[in-house]
């Protein structure tokens, strides 16, 4: 059997494109969702088909819901085996100042972006001797904006429960992080309104999938880094120009 990824929100976007990536340097996929069935589904039977002698699977958890996020690796262990990679990438993203956000986004924001993934690492470590970690946090991190008060919180508590794990769990398992910038237009939104902000940032341009699968890339195989962060971003993180 090959080395076994189990992706969060894999369906979709960026989880799609980590997912399709890992399978085609020979990875078996365990696909993540919650509403997206039907993507789930099709990913699995594409990836099938493009990977005959890889082993893909769905697993659907509604990680809002931190008992859902709990049963998710004790569900697949016994039909997966050996999980050797866990992604946290999946997300909620909803504008939200301070002021207007309500206790119910709140805890939607840090159930999915920091309980769950939390919950997932427990029982990842507690499982599995050896294997890898990459959390998907967002460049907003190094911002004081609260025009996404809870989103841009919560991801920072992702951050720092990277550096928590990392330090927690070496040498058996490493844990790091990944922070994309401006890569994908948020819904209802086209790429225009990517390079206009990008307008704002060090390198002036929009950035691609191909950046962030690069970084996951390089944490994986560069196996004497841990509890870092690897900004994605253009620039960003180093403020507007």
């Amino acid at each position: 059997m090959g080395r076994a990824a189990l992706i969060t929100g894999a369906s979709k976007r960026l989880g799609r494109a980590i997912s399709e990536h890992l399978a085609g340097l020979g990875w078996d996929i365990i696909v993540h969702f919650n509403s997206s069935r039907r993507e789930a589904m099709e990913l699995k039977e594409t990836l099938g088909k493009r990977f005959p002698r890889q082993r893909f699977f769905v697993v659907k958890a509604d990680l809002s819901v931190p008992d859902e996020a709990e049963s998710i690796i004790p569900k697949i262990a016994g039909e997966v085996g050996k999980i050797d990679l866990l992604v946290n990438n999946a997300s909620v993203f909803m504008p939200s100042s301070i002021a207007d956000t309500s206790s119910e986004m709140f805890d939607n924001n840090f159930n999915v972006h920091v309980k769950s993934p939390f919950l997932l690492i427990r029982d990842f470590s507690n499982r599995f001797e050896y294997g890898d970690i990459v959390n998907i946090v967002d460049t907003r991190i190094t911002s004081n904006s609260s025009d996404y008060a809870a989103y841009t919180l919560s991801k920072q508590g992702l951050w720092n429960l990277t550096r928590m794990a990392a330090s927690e769990f070496a040498p058996g398992i490493r844990v790091n992080a990944i922070a994309p910038g401006l890569i994908l237009p948020p819904e209802g939104k086209d790429s225009d309104y990517l390079w206009e902000l990008a307008q704002k940032i060090p390198l002036k341009k929009p950035g691609t999938i191909e950046a962030v699968l690069r970084s996951l890339d390089f944490i994986l195989e560069n196996d004497y880094i841990t509890g870092q962060i690897i900004y994605a971003d253009g620039g960003e993180n180093l403020g507007y120009t």
